[in-house]
């Protein structure tokens, strides 16, 4: 269980990072969970109906969370 909060910060930390660039734009992300290396996001503003939305999840957020954080595989959005 600790393994799996530490995770979770280490999530929002890269995502504390990448935030005002969402903001910047209208929008937003929420972590909602970690899950087997693979984290899963709320779009959020503008993001969530943005039609590079899945760009901003695949090559913006996913990217980065590969390259900081160990054990993430994956970034999938959910609703």
């Amino acid at each position: 269980m600790a393994e799996q909060t530490s995770l979770m910060n280490q999530v929002q930390e890269v995502l504390d990072k990448l935030r005002p660039f969402l903001l910047r734009d209208g929008g937003d992300c929420e972590l909602v969970d970690v899950e087997d290396g693979i984290v899963k996001l709320r779009l959020l503003g503008a993001c969530g109906t943005c039609p590079s939305s899945t760009i901003t999840l695949k090559a913006g957020i996913e990217r980065a969370l590969l390259e900081e954080v160990p054990g993430i595989t994956e970034v999938e959005q959910v609703f």
